[in-house]
């Protein structure tokens, strides 16, 4: 598949027979993004170019979201994971290369523990092994993303993702905010399966070698998260931006990308 910058479509397949909207591009060893809570593949326009170099990149549209099927719930991140996998059986895929961010990373965490035949090298960013253990973020947080005001909630993600200073150079739009087509049950039940993820137990099973990025001033998810990561997966290797938030893979995308690009290519 050659990359003419218009990834192809497919529709895959649930256990529960729910529709799966994935998109490929490019050519070379398949590399799976997976977004954040509630947000579809657009979550990857940015950046996903970065690795065609050497890699197909698939994307796809997580239950809730975009072009997939929209099921009343509920959701839970190894739900999510097991749609990968049927993305993947779908697309004749039989191992590949993953990267998930936010609540991509926690979905990510779960292929590559309950799958591990079907993951080569493994790249979790700003996310955390959730449950009792993780680090979560404060309180001042969590009112200011549940403001009445969706102008004000969404400046107030906004400020989160990026710095003000990369905001001035970069007046968006930004497609890391949220799926704004989304229906309420949906939105929720991402929030839910995202509050309800703990990894925790299962992540000394991952066999995969393992990068952990994080931003250091990274409030959604706060950075104290990625030690707790590294101390469980058997082999990691880490990497902290300074200065950056959440969105750390698109502020910091020559950098993030050239240290994603070099560890995959360490494989297998």
């Amino acid at each position: 598949m050659t990359d003419t910058g218009q990834p192809s479509t497919a529709i895959a397949r649930a256990q529960d027979s729910t529709a799966l909207a994935c998109q490929r591009m490019g050519d070379g060893y398949p590399l799976v993004l997976l977004a954040g809570q509630a947000n579809n593949h657009h979550w990857w326009d940015r950046v996903r170019a970065d690795f065609h170099a050497t890699h197909s990149t698939i994307t796809f549209d997580m239950r809730g979201t975009g072009g997939s099927g929209k099921p009343q719930g509920p959701y839970s991140t190894k739900q999510f994971a097991d749609d990968v996998v049927a993305v993947l059986d779908h697309l004749s895929i039989e191992r590949a290369d993953v990267y998930g961010t936010s609540m991509g990373g926690r979905v990510a965490q779960w292929v590559a523990a309950r799958h591990p035949a079907r993951v080569r090298r493994l790249v979790l960013g700003c996310t955390s092994p959730g449950g009792p253990h993780a680090v979560e973020r404060d309180a001042s947080v969590r009112r200011a993303l549940a403001q009445a005001d969706p102008e004000a909630a969404r400046r107030a993600l906004t400020d989160l993702m990026y710095t003000p200073a990369w905001l001035a150079d970069h007046p968006g739009p930004y497609t890391t905010l949220g799926d704004p087509d989304m229906p309420a049950h949906a939105r929720h039940g991402h929030l839910v399966a995202s509050n309800g993820h703990d990894a925790w137990d299962a992540l000394q099973g991952i066999t995969a070698p393992t990068l952990l990025l994080h931003g250091d001033q990274d409030r959604l998810t706060p950075p104290d998260n990625l030690p707790l990561l590294a101390a469980r997966i058997p082999r990691t290797t880490s990497h902290v931006f300074p200065g950056a938030r959440h969105a750390y893979f698109e502020e910091c995308r020559a950098e993030a990308s050239a240290l994603v690009s070099a560890f995959l290519d360490e494989g297998p």
